[in-house]
Protein backbone atom coordinates (compact mmCIF):
# COMPACT_ATOMS: atom_id res chain seq x y z
CA UNK A 1 0.00 0.00 0.00
CA UNK A 2 3.01 2.28 0.53
CA UNK A 3 4.04 1.41 -2.35
CA UNK A 4 1.37 2.38 -4.31
CA UNK A 5 0.62 5.66 -2.63
CA UNK A 6 4.44 6.76 -3.34
CA UNK A 7 3.51 6.24 -6.78
CA UNK A 8 0.35 8.18 -7.07
CA UNK A 9 2.00 10.68 -5.28
CA UNK A 10 4.78 10.46 -8.00
CA UNK A 11 2.17 10.35 -10.68
CA UNK A 12 0.50 13.55 -9.48
CA UNK A 13 3.68 16.06 -9.16
CA UNK A 14 4.67 15.05 -12.38
CA UNK A 15 4.31 17.43 -15.03
CA UNK A 16 1.72 17.09 -17.82
CA UNK A 17 3.38 15.59 -21.08
CA UNK A 18 3.74 18.99 -23.12
CA UNK A 19 1.51 19.64 -25.94
CA UNK A 20 2.89 20.16 -29.09
CA UNK A 21 1.68 23.61 -30.15
CA UNK A 22 0.42 24.62 -34.05
CA UNK A 23 -1.07 27.54 -35.29
CA UNK A 24 -3.94 27.35 -37.82
CA UNK A 25 -5.00 30.77 -40.11
CA UNK A 26 -8.68 30.63 -41.13
CA UNK A 27 -9.16 32.25 -44.66
CA UNK A 28 -12.35 34.15 -43.03
CA UNK A 29 -13.97 34.53 -40.12
CA UNK A 30 -15.16 31.21 -38.18
CA UNK A 31 -18.41 29.84 -39.79
CA UNK A 32 -20.26 26.30 -40.42
CA UNK A 33 -16.85 25.54 -43.49
CA UNK A 34 -14.70 25.21 -40.42
CA UNK A 35 -17.15 22.86 -38.43
CA UNK A 36 -14.53 20.15 -38.39
CA UNK A 37 -11.59 21.91 -36.61
CA UNK A 38 -14.06 23.54 -33.89
CA UNK A 39 -15.92 19.78 -33.23
CA UNK A 40 -11.86 18.79 -32.73
CA UNK A 41 -11.06 21.63 -30.90
CA UNK A 42 -13.88 21.78 -28.73
CA UNK A 43 -14.19 17.86 -28.11
CA UNK A 44 -10.79 17.81 -27.22
CA UNK A 45 -9.37 15.58 -30.48
CA UNK A 46 -6.64 18.05 -31.06
CA UNK A 47 -5.64 17.35 -27.15
CA UNK A 48 -5.66 13.46 -27.48
CA UNK A 49 -3.90 14.06 -30.77
CA UNK A 50 -0.92 15.94 -28.48
CA UNK A 51 -1.57 19.28 -29.87
CA UNK A 52 -2.26 22.61 -28.96
CA UNK A 53 -3.84 24.59 -31.32
CA UNK A 54 -4.76 28.16 -31.84
CA UNK A 55 -6.71 29.41 -34.49
CA UNK A 56 -6.77 32.65 -35.82
CA UNK A 57 -9.39 34.62 -37.44
CA UNK A 58 -7.43 36.55 -40.18
CA UNK A 59 -7.90 40.69 -40.45
CA UNK A 60 -7.80 40.02 -44.39
CA UNK A 61 -8.72 37.23 -46.12
CA UNK A 62 -5.73 37.41 -48.30
CA UNK A 63 -2.88 36.89 -45.56
CA UNK A 64 -3.31 33.51 -44.21
CA UNK A 65 -1.16 32.01 -47.24
CA UNK A 66 1.26 35.03 -47.00
CA UNK A 67 1.43 34.42 -43.24
CA UNK A 68 2.17 30.71 -43.81
CA UNK A 69 4.91 31.24 -46.34
CA UNK A 70 6.61 33.59 -44.08
CA UNK A 71 6.63 30.96 -41.61
CA UNK A 72 4.59 32.89 -39.30
CA UNK A 73 1.48 30.00 -39.26
CA UNK A 74 2.07 26.86 -39.23
CA UNK A 75 -1.29 25.97 -41.11
CA UNK A 76 -3.93 28.14 -43.12
CA UNK A 77 -6.78 27.34 -44.67
CA UNK A 78 -7.39 28.68 -48.52
CA UNK A 79 -9.03 27.89 -51.52
CA UNK A 80 -7.59 25.47 -54.51
CA UNK A 81 -7.73 27.71 -57.12
CA UNK A 82 -6.08 30.15 -55.45
CA UNK A 83 -3.24 27.64 -54.35
CA UNK A 84 -2.25 27.49 -58.02
CA UNK A 85 -1.70 30.77 -58.78
CA UNK A 86 -0.08 31.71 -55.66
CA UNK A 87 2.97 28.35 -55.80
CA UNK A 88 2.55 29.62 -59.92
CA UNK A 89 3.80 32.85 -58.42
CA UNK A 90 6.70 31.90 -55.91
CA UNK A 91 5.02 31.65 -53.00
CA UNK A 92 6.65 28.51 -51.07
CA UNK A 93 3.33 26.59 -50.39
CA UNK A 94 1.84 22.76 -50.48
CA UNK A 95 -1.90 21.82 -49.75
CA UNK A 96 -1.56 19.10 -46.94
CA UNK A 97 -4.99 18.54 -46.08
CA UNK A 98 -8.85 19.38 -47.88
CA UNK A 99 -11.35 20.57 -45.81
CA UNK A 100 -14.87 20.70 -48.15
CA UNK A 101 -14.05 18.49 -50.94
CA UNK A 102 -15.98 20.04 -53.55
CA UNK A 103 -17.04 23.53 -55.01
CA UNK A 104 -19.11 25.67 -52.94
CA UNK A 105 -18.35 28.08 -55.47
CA UNK A 106 -21.47 28.92 -57.85
CA UNK A 107 -22.60 31.32 -60.45
CA UNK A 108 -25.63 33.28 -58.55
CA UNK A 109 -28.57 34.64 -60.53
CA UNK A 110 -31.83 35.86 -59.10
CA UNK A 111 -34.95 33.96 -59.98
CA UNK A 112 -37.20 36.81 -61.15
CA UNK A 113 -33.91 37.95 -62.99
CA UNK A 114 -33.16 37.93 -67.04
CA UNK A 115 -30.38 34.94 -66.94
CA UNK A 116 -31.63 31.33 -66.10
CA UNK A 117 -29.31 29.28 -67.61
CA UNK A 118 -25.88 30.17 -69.29
CA UNK A 119 -26.64 31.56 -72.54
CA UNK A 120 -28.51 34.00 -70.72
CA UNK A 121 -25.28 36.32 -70.31
CA UNK A 122 -25.06 37.71 -73.01
CA UNK A 123 -24.54 41.32 -72.56
CA UNK A 124 -25.32 40.55 -69.32
CA UNK A 125 -23.07 42.29 -66.11
CA UNK A 126 -21.38 39.77 -63.75
CA UNK A 127 -19.79 40.51 -60.38
CA UNK A 128 -16.91 39.32 -58.98
CA UNK A 129 -14.55 39.70 -56.43
CA UNK A 130 -10.97 38.28 -57.01
CA UNK A 131 -9.58 39.22 -60.34
CA UNK A 132 -8.02 35.83 -61.79
CA UNK A 133 -9.47 32.26 -61.26
CA UNK A 134 -12.93 34.03 -60.89
CA UNK A 135 -12.63 35.04 -64.60
CA UNK A 136 -10.99 32.05 -65.88
CA UNK A 137 -13.90 30.01 -63.97
CA UNK A 138 -16.58 32.95 -66.04
CA UNK A 139 -15.09 32.10 -69.18
CA UNK A 140 -15.29 28.15 -69.14
CA UNK A 141 -18.93 28.59 -68.21
CA UNK A 142 -19.25 31.19 -71.52
CA UNK A 143 -17.79 28.49 -73.52
CA UNK A 144 -20.05 26.07 -72.91
CA UNK A 145 -23.13 28.34 -74.31
CA UNK A 146 -20.28 29.16 -77.44
CA UNK A 147 -19.77 32.89 -75.81
CA UNK A 148 -16.47 34.64 -74.69
CA UNK A 149 -15.62 37.00 -72.01
CA UNK A 150 -16.00 39.88 -74.58
CA UNK A 151 -20.01 38.65 -74.55
CA UNK A 152 -20.42 40.36 -71.10
CA UNK A 153 -19.53 42.73 -68.53
CA UNK A 154 -17.36 41.75 -65.41
CA UNK A 155 -17.54 44.56 -62.93
CA UNK A 156 -15.64 44.57 -59.39
CA UNK A 157 -18.02 44.50 -56.88
CA UNK A 158 -15.60 43.93 -53.74
CA UNK A 159 -17.14 42.00 -51.06
CA UNK A 160 -20.71 42.90 -51.56
CA UNK A 161 -21.74 39.98 -54.18
CA UNK A 162 -25.32 39.88 -52.32
CA UNK A 163 -26.02 43.64 -52.56
CA UNK A 164 -24.92 44.10 -56.00
CA UNK A 165 -26.88 41.29 -56.92
CA UNK A 166 -30.50 42.49 -54.83
CA UNK A 167 -29.93 45.87 -56.58
CA UNK A 168 -29.48 45.10 -60.33
CA UNK A 169 -26.38 46.17 -60.24
CA UNK A 170 -25.20 43.23 -61.74
CA UNK A 171 -27.27 40.33 -63.10
CA UNK A 172 -25.35 37.55 -61.87
CA UNK A 173 -22.33 36.66 -59.93
CA UNK A 174 -19.48 34.95 -59.66
CA UNK A 175 -17.53 33.87 -55.90
CA UNK A 176 -20.56 33.71 -53.95
CA UNK A 177 -21.09 30.31 -51.80
CA UNK A 178 -23.81 28.27 -52.39
CA UNK A 179 -23.87 27.39 -48.23
CA UNK A 180 -24.07 31.04 -47.57
CA UNK A 181 -25.18 33.36 -49.95
CA UNK A 182 -28.43 32.01 -51.28
CA UNK A 183 -29.51 32.36 -47.47
CA UNK A 184 -28.49 35.80 -47.47
CA UNK A 185 -30.47 36.68 -50.48
CA UNK A 186 -33.47 35.11 -48.83
CA UNK A 187 -32.42 37.10 -45.40
CA UNK A 188 -32.71 40.12 -47.57
CA UNK A 189 -35.97 39.69 -49.38
CA UNK A 190 -34.58 38.36 -51.78
CA UNK A 191 -34.59 34.41 -54.04
CA UNK A 192 -31.46 33.37 -55.52
CA UNK A 193 -30.43 30.34 -57.58
CA UNK A 194 -26.65 28.67 -58.43
CA UNK A 195 -25.68 27.26 -61.59
CA UNK A 196 -23.15 24.77 -60.21
CA UNK A 197 -19.87 24.67 -62.02
CA UNK A 198 -19.14 21.46 -61.62
CA UNK A 199 -22.88 20.74 -63.72
CA UNK A 200 -21.16 23.27 -66.20
CA UNK A 201 -18.33 21.76 -67.50
CA UNK A 202 -16.02 22.84 -65.01
CA UNK A 203 -13.41 20.48 -63.44
CA UNK A 204 -14.04 19.70 -59.94
CA UNK A 205 -11.70 20.90 -57.07
CA UNK A 206 -11.32 21.08 -53.51
CA UNK A 207 -13.04 24.37 -51.90
CA UNK A 208 -11.11 24.77 -49.02
CA UNK A 209 -7.77 23.04 -48.23
CA UNK A 210 -4.79 23.73 -45.57
CA UNK A 211 -1.68 24.39 -46.83
CA UNK A 212 2.07 24.52 -45.18
CA UNK A 213 5.10 25.73 -45.82
CA UNK A 214 7.08 22.58 -46.98
CA UNK A 215 10.52 23.93 -45.84
CA UNK A 216 8.94 24.69 -42.34
CA UNK A 217 6.28 22.41 -41.45
CA UNK A 218 6.34 19.12 -39.41
CA UNK A 219 4.86 16.19 -41.25
CA UNK A 220 4.27 13.98 -38.07
CA UNK A 221 2.82 16.79 -36.39
CA UNK A 222 0.41 17.69 -39.59
CA UNK A 223 -0.91 13.99 -39.71
CA UNK A 224 -1.44 14.13 -36.37
CA UNK A 225 -3.69 17.69 -36.68
CA UNK A 226 -5.32 15.94 -39.87
CA UNK A 227 -6.62 12.89 -38.23
CA UNK A 228 -7.96 14.89 -35.21
CA UNK A 229 -10.17 17.21 -38.05
CA UNK A 230 -11.20 13.66 -39.32
CA UNK A 231 -12.56 12.55 -35.74
CA UNK A 232 -14.43 15.74 -36.36
CA UNK A 233 -15.88 15.44 -39.17
CA UNK A 234 -16.98 11.59 -37.70
CA UNK A 235 -18.36 12.67 -34.84
CA UNK A 236 -20.54 15.27 -37.05
CA UNK A 237 -21.83 12.26 -39.25
CA UNK A 238 -22.82 10.48 -36.48
CA UNK A 239 -23.91 12.43 -33.71
CA UNK A 240 -25.40 15.69 -35.78
CA UNK A 241 -27.77 17.19 -33.34
CA UNK A 242 -24.74 16.95 -30.94
CA UNK A 243 -22.30 18.25 -32.82
CA UNK A 244 -24.76 21.38 -33.52
CA UNK A 245 -25.00 22.42 -30.13
CA UNK A 246 -21.12 22.24 -29.48
CA UNK A 247 -20.47 24.17 -32.85
CA UNK A 248 -22.77 26.81 -32.16
CA UNK A 249 -21.82 27.26 -28.66
CA UNK A 250 -18.54 28.37 -29.48
CA UNK A 251 -19.53 31.57 -30.42
CA UNK A 252 -22.69 34.04 -29.76
CA UNK A 253 -23.23 34.58 -33.56
CA UNK A 254 -22.74 31.10 -34.59
CA UNK A 255 -26.55 30.03 -33.74
CA UNK A 256 -28.03 32.86 -35.83
CA UNK A 257 -30.20 32.10 -38.70
CA UNK A 258 -27.42 32.57 -41.23
CA UNK A 259 -25.41 30.14 -39.36
CA UNK A 260 -28.13 27.74 -38.67
CA UNK A 261 -29.00 27.40 -42.47
CA UNK A 262 -25.30 27.50 -43.55
CA UNK A 263 -24.64 24.35 -41.37
CA UNK A 264 -27.71 22.51 -42.54
CA UNK A 265 -26.00 23.74 -46.17
CA UNK A 266 -22.58 22.45 -45.68
CA UNK A 267 -23.04 19.12 -44.14
CA UNK A 268 -22.12 16.29 -45.62
CA UNK A 269 -19.51 18.14 -47.87
CA UNK A 270 -16.32 18.07 -46.03
CA UNK A 271 -13.36 15.89 -46.72
CA UNK A 272 -13.93 12.22 -45.11
CA UNK A 273 -10.32 11.62 -45.19
CA UNK A 274 -8.98 15.39 -45.13
CA UNK A 275 -5.07 13.63 -45.78
CA UNK A 276 -5.64 12.00 -48.92
CA UNK A 277 -5.00 13.60 -52.07
CA UNK A 278 -6.54 13.19 -55.44
CA UNK A 279 -3.80 13.61 -57.52
CA UNK A 280 -5.57 13.95 -60.60
CA UNK A 281 -8.39 16.69 -59.51
CA UNK A 282 -5.06 18.87 -59.33
CA UNK A 283 -3.75 17.65 -62.70
CA UNK A 284 -6.60 19.17 -63.99
CA UNK A 285 -7.16 22.05 -62.42
CA UNK A 286 -3.13 22.53 -63.42
CA UNK A 287 -4.51 21.79 -67.20
CA UNK A 288 -7.46 24.26 -66.67
CA UNK A 289 -5.64 27.49 -65.73
CA UNK A 290 -2.97 26.57 -68.51
CA UNK A 291 -5.76 26.49 -71.14
CA UNK A 292 -6.84 29.81 -69.57
CA UNK A 293 -4.18 31.62 -69.98
CA UNK A 294 -3.72 32.20 -66.07
CA UNK A 295 -0.36 29.69 -65.78
CA UNK A 296 2.69 29.44 -68.46
CA UNK A 297 3.24 25.64 -67.71
CA UNK A 298 1.16 23.36 -65.79
CA UNK A 299 3.50 22.02 -63.24
CA UNK A 300 3.67 18.21 -61.44
CA UNK A 301 0.99 17.26 -58.81
CA UNK A 302 4.22 17.53 -56.31
CA UNK A 303 4.59 21.42 -56.60
CA UNK A 304 1.34 21.86 -55.76
CA UNK A 305 -0.12 19.00 -52.89
CA UNK A 306 1.34 16.14 -51.04
CA UNK A 307 0.20 13.83 -48.66
CA UNK A 308 2.14 14.51 -45.32
CA UNK A 309 2.08 11.35 -43.83
CA UNK A 310 3.76 10.13 -47.26
CA UNK A 311 6.85 12.59 -45.59
CA UNK A 312 6.77 11.06 -42.20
Amino acid sequence: MKHLLTAALLALASPAVAQDKLTLMLDWFVNPDHAPVVIAQERGFFTDAGLEVEIVAPADPADPPKLVAAGQADLAITYQPQLHLQVHEGLPLRRVGTLVAMPLNCLMVRVDGPVQEVADLKGRRIGYSVAGVEQALVSALLKSAGLTLDDVEMVNVNWSLTPALLSGQVDATIGGYRNFEMTQIRLAGGEGRCLFLEEEGLPAYDELIFVANPDRMDPERISRFLSAVERGTQFMLNHPEEAREVFAAHAPDLSDELNTQAWADTFGRFALSPAALDHGRYRRFEQFLLEAGLIDEAWPVDRIALDPGARE
